[in-house]
């Protein structure tokens, strides 16, 4: 199976009883028994004293050496460690099985749970399932050494670092997903990759690509390991079945690869990791992905019906994008979303989340799709319907509810307008040219590298979809915000110049047409309320935006 191999030989070096380490790192460390006991064993002298962060910043990534700790849940934590030679930084979870080793000791402790593994794998509830571990270990071991001889045989003598290591490991292997479980408790990770025998690799959300200390010896590890993933999620990977897509409790999509018929370089698998809160648009205005005037020209558009598509790449960060601009939904509205996987969030109350069902053999006739479901939610009254990725005939519903009043909103795989507008007028979408101006906006996101080599994500324009010429066979829009690569900053060339707000929102807000420049005052007005809210109030939260602009469109102030 897989091992956590640390990229420094475990040895206890002399550093000093600590005394270089910083405050927070000290006080973390004298928390925490497995942290202090991993410091001891860290090669300070050659790498330095590592900072400590209890919430690293994205500033970190500009970091020439990375070498860190922060915390991450159930009490854990993460050190990067900086590669040597100019490779690849390291990711180390820093367990309690990382500085004590409980192998011998495991085979013990599963014998005497087999006694439970009936009452064990009754237990749904993952809380109980935890509960009753723990009190199952505290009957197996004990880490007094004075036990009576006739307890001897019914109990494991350990220590008190090892009976901490022994729950944590039983834990991690029987309601977690076993050494994969630190990765996936990490909120800064975003996707976890093994591509075969070796490291697995992780891209952070702050230092991109890096490597992790989880690796397999060989391909027969990586069978194993993608067997008991398969089985885990209750959707068993065979040679007959080497195909899986799945999504794990937490949300988290999975894709599964088994055999080396298939895949040359033997099983693998990639976890897109789900988060827990959405980033919000003033977290997207932090990161550089667009900017004020951008986010409150989106909050008219959406506030007024108009349909959107998010457009890009993979991993471009449409979905990320996507879920940032739902706060902009009025918040009385029922919104619909349609996905194949979930990953797409809506902070309303009145929200209908509807997910496709894959069957196989013989159960296939019973399969649930998108286009199904799309033609579902039409008799569902909503306000809005979001699908998570539009790729098929499933765009034909999406542009008949915009047709009827219905507001839409999905991501599409292209890379420009002109892509865009191909790729669904073509086969095997075939929307008829004379319904894709139902369609009003398209905001074109990539992953881009900036001119100081730094990756990154930005919304390249935002563009409004006026209508199509049958004389011409042309379709005409307007880019109303387009990226400034040279210098990093978002131009506004539909200022005074833009058909939605003009024609459209202007329209629908009750402004007269000799007054209909005044919409640009209110996307202004917005804008800096927004910078406001954000510059001095702090606000960066998801769901405390969405708080503040339902109090806010409730008093009528937005």
């Amino acid at each position: 199976m897989a091992l956590s191999l640390l990229p420094f030989p475990y040895t206890e070096i002399d550093n000093g009883t600590n005394m270089a380490l910083s405050k927070p790192l000290a006080e973390a460390a004298l928390q925490s028994p497995f942290l202090s006991q991993y410091l001891r064993h860290l090669p300070m002298d050659e790498i330095g004293v590592p900072d400590y962060y209890e919430k690293p910043s994205r500033s970190l990534s500009d970091l020439k050496v990375r070498n860190l700790i922060y915390p991450i849940k159930d009490g854990l934590f993460v050190h990067v460690y900086p590669g040597s030679g100019g490779g690849r930084d390291h990711h180390i979870a820093i367990e309690p099985t990382t500085v004590v080793d409980v192998e011998e000791l495991m085979p013990q402790v599963d014998e005497r749970l087999v006694a439970w593994a009936e009452e064990i794998g009754r237990i749904e509830d993952k809380d109980e399932k935890r509960d009753l571990l723990i009190r199952l270990v505290d009957n197996i071991c004990s880490t007094d050494p004075h036990v009576t001889q006739s307890r001897r045989n019914m109990k494991i003598i350990v220590g008190p670092l090892e009976l901490e290591a022994i729950k944590y490991r039983v834990l991690r292997d029987k309601v977690g997903l076993g050494v994969l479980q630190p990765l996936l408790l990490d909120p800064y990770i975003e996707d976890i990759s093994c591509s075969g025998a070796g490291h697995i690799f992780i891209e952070h959300k702050i230092f991109k690509s890096i490597e992790s200390s989880i690796t397999f010896v060989d391909h027969d590890d990586v069978d194993d390991f993608a067997v008991w993933l398969g089985e885990w999620i209750k959707n068993p990977v065979t040679v007959r079945n080497p195909l899986v897509d799945a999504v794990l409790p937490d949300g988290s999509r999975i894709n599964i690869v088994y055999g080396r018929e298939i895949s040359k370089r033997g099983s693998n698998f990639t976890i897109r990791k789900f988060s827990d809160t959405p980033t919000s648009v003033l977290e997207l205005v932090d990161y550089g992905t667009l900017d004020y005037t951008m986010a409150a020209y989106l909050s008219l558009m959406l506030e007024e019906g108009m349909n959107l598509f998010v457009v890009g790449a993979t991993a471009s960060g449409k979905t990320t994008t996507l879920n940032a601009i739902n706060a902009f939904l009025k918040p009385n509205a029922k919104i619909v979303t349609i996905e194949d996987t979930p990953e797409v969030y809506v902070p309303h109350d009145n929200w209908v989340q509807e997910v496709t069902r894959h069957m196989s053999g013989d159960a296939k006739g019973s399969e649930v799709g998108m286009f199904d479901l799309l033609k579902a939610a039409l008799r569902q009254r909503p306000d809005r319907i979001i699908v998570g990725e539009i790729r098929s005939i499933e765009a034909v519903v999406a542009f008949q509810a915009m047709q009827t009043g219905h507001g839409v909103m999905s991501t599409f795989h292209a890379a420009s307008v002109e892509k865009l507008i191909q790729r669904l007028t073509g086969d095997p979408i075939n929307i008829p040219k004379t319904y894709i101006d139902n369609l009003n906006l398209a905001l074109i996101q990539s992953a881009v590298r900036l001119t100081d080599g730094r990756a990154a994500r930005r919304v390249l324009s935002i563009n409004e979809i006026i209508g199509y010429d049958p004389i011409s066979e042309t379709f005409s829009f307007l880019e109303a915000f387009r990226w400034n690569p040279a210098r990093d900053v978002f131009e506004f060339p539909g200022y005074m110049n833009s058909y939605l707000l003009e024609q459209i929102i202007a329209i629908k807000r009750g402004i007269p047409p000799h007054r209909r420049k005044e919409i640009y005052q209110e996307v202004k007005r917005r804008a800096k309320i927004f910078e406001k809210l954000h510059r001095e109030k702090k606000v960066t939260d998801f769901n405390e935006f969405f708080q503040i602009l339902t109090e806010a469109r409730r008093q009528g102030l937005f």
